[in-house]
């Protein structure tokens, strides 16, 4: 039985595949900006990627800024910190990721949050527990931007998503050749039979471009597309990714 996750009239797992656009700024004035602009988009979710903020490193500032940029919206907002190792742009310890996040949980303003499969175990246990406390999301992931894992290790690390209790479980691979990107819709389908949670998985770059519109065929429940500036290789422009995943909707 696959679950379904609601944040207000949003229902992530079920229908055409969700939009998330991200906000990438790095200036409070700027993400404000986009956040402006992103509100009057035709997309479903927002994902703020806070590494990229010149004041992450200030974590009240990120909690404060979270309220402005959710305000402003007025659609789900999706938090991100994207750790160096996984191609983030801001180095910060295992310790400091988790103060942050503790600090966004208790005094910022968020439907959902990111956590990386594999950060330390406890403090992403714990995480998790006060996240939900909140009624706030999670969002497992993992990401490799050089190759595609095989497909018994892609489903193997959804897996282990959906059982440390992730909400939605999340994966991202770079192909190689067009076999990659077969091996990245096979994992989904098989994992989609396997699992309960929703999925999020895609292949980076322009040849692994086809797996960002066709998640309804194969059971992934959200892709990213690009409003302005593109926080991964391979997005696709939101108006485009709209008709797309129309035009590929399963009656």
């Amino acid at each position: 039985m696959v679950k379904t996750v609601t944040i207000g009239d949003l229902v992530i797992g079920q229908g055409q595949p969700k939009i998330i656009v991200p906000i990438v700024a790095k200036s409070a004035e700027a993400i404000i900006q986009a956040a402006k602009e992103i509100s009057e988009i035709d997309c479903d979710f927002v994902e703020w990627r806070i590494d990229h903020f010149e004041k992450v490193q200030d974590f009240a500032e990120v909690a404060k800024l979270s309220k402005q940029v959710k305000a402003t919206l007025a659609k789900p907002l999706l938090v991100t910190f994207r750790t160096h190792k996984e191609g983030g742009v801001c180095p910060l310890s295992d310790e400091s990721y988790f103060k942050l996040y503790q600090e966004l949980i208790e005094h910022g303003s968020l439907d959902l949050l990111d956590v990386e499969l594999f950060m330390p175990e406890a403090g992403v246990a714990d995480l998790i527990t006060k996240a939900h406390e909140k009624a706030i999301k999670i969002i497992m992931c993992n990401h490799d931007f050089d190759k595609t894992p095989s497909q018994e290790t892609i489903v193997e690390r959804l897996t282990m998503m959906e059982e440390k209790g992730a909400d939605i479980c999340k994966i991202a691979v770079m192909p190689q050749s067009n076999q990659d990107v077969l091996t990245l819709m096979s994992s989904t389908a098989q994992a989609r039979q396997k699992l309960e949670q929703p999925l999020i998985t895609m292949s980076m770059g322009s040849l692994g471009m086809v797996t960002r519109v066709s998640g309804e065929a194969f059971g992934s429940a959200a892709t990213f597309g690009a409003a302005q500036e593109a926080s991964a290789p391979g997005q696709v422009p939101v108006g485009l990714l709209r008709q797309i995943l129309t035009t590929f909707k399963l009656n």
